[in-house]
């Protein structure tokens, strides 16, 4: 009996598409702001971009729990995987980038589908904050990345299991990690002042002039964390990787989250049946 992620119905994509633009436009918008504009202050409006992601976070798993029937199985399943995460961030944190919690956002992902991968995501760095004490501004910014960093491993093509799908979550794992970086260096890069004059961020400058200054500041200050965390990924990927997608997926199977159970009266001319009949349909595929 083979697995396949969690499906995504309408709602589901719609629900991913608003919390993934009001995302973009909360961490980009100062790159198109006008010099004496305020809402080049990140600082200020992230309490406002929180409050919006957590609702949305929640219309995302309403809409996939009414999409795809998921129960609270899977609720728990999210919040076992969320928990770990969380427990394995602080192990590496601090060191070079390794961050052994991406790997598990990767696989996790590829199994459960970019909808519950968004949400795990999400969730994961939420929790990992409150763990380790690392709540602030920058961590709504932290929270959408870590959604699309689990999210995009979802949506990479089925069909490949085996070496070659581990060789494609690695490569995947290695290109994510750094973008994952780049887009939380953004948060930095445009609050913290004192920067070199070719590196820092320029309010009302023309967008491209900003992204070469930006892409600088990368360069200068976090490409060798996110080369750190980016290697950890691969490595732990094609190392444990099988065994863990395997288990994954053995849960996966147990818990059954597309289990349709559909209700039948009596079949006629039957004396003394029971009123109803319960039969559970489970998806095989």
């Amino acid at each position: 009996m083979r697995t396949r992620p969690v499906r995504l119905g309408p709602r589901s994509v719609a629900a991913l598409v608003l919390v993934s633009l009001v995302g973009l436009i909360g961490i980009g918008w100062p790159l198109f702001a006008d010099a004496g504009s305020a809402v080049t202050d990140h600082a200020a409006d992230a309490p406002w971009l929180f409050a919006l992601i957590l609702p949305l976070l929640i219309a995302v798993v309403v809409a996939t729990i009414a999409d795809c029937g998921m129960d609270a199985k899977a609720v728990a399943m999210l919040g076992v995987l969320a928990a770990v995460g969380a427990a394995l961030r602080p192990l590496g944190a601090g060191t070079a980038g390794l961050e052994p919690m991406f790997f598990l956002m990767v696989l996790s992902g590829r199994v459960l589908g970019p909808g519950f991968g968004f949400v795990l995501g999400a969730v994961t760095m939420f929790a990992s904050a409150l763990l380790t004490g690392g709540v602030g501004p920058w961590m709504p910014t932290q929270m959408l990345a870590m959604g699309w960093f689990a999210m995009g491993a979802g949506l990479l093509p089925a069909g490949v299991r085996g070496r070659p799908e581990r060789l494609v979550l690695a490569a995947y794992g290695f290109l994510a990690a750094f973008a994952y970086g780049t887009v939380t260096n953004l948060y930095g890069w445009v609050t913290v002042g004192g920067l070199g004059q070719g590196i820092s961020f320029v309010p009302g400058a023309p967008p491209g002039e900003n992204l070469v200054r930006f892409l600088a500041f990368v360069i200068a200050t976090s490409l060798g964390w996110d080369l750190g965390r980016a290697v950890l990924t691969v490595v732990l990927t094609l190392t444990v990787g099988g065994p863990l997608l395997r288990a994954l997926r053995r849960a996966t199977r147990r818990a059954n989250f597309e289990a349709q159970v559909t209700f039948e009266g009596p079949a006629e001319g039957s004396a003394g049946e029971a009123p109803h009949r319960t039969h559970v349909t489970y998806d095989r595929k």
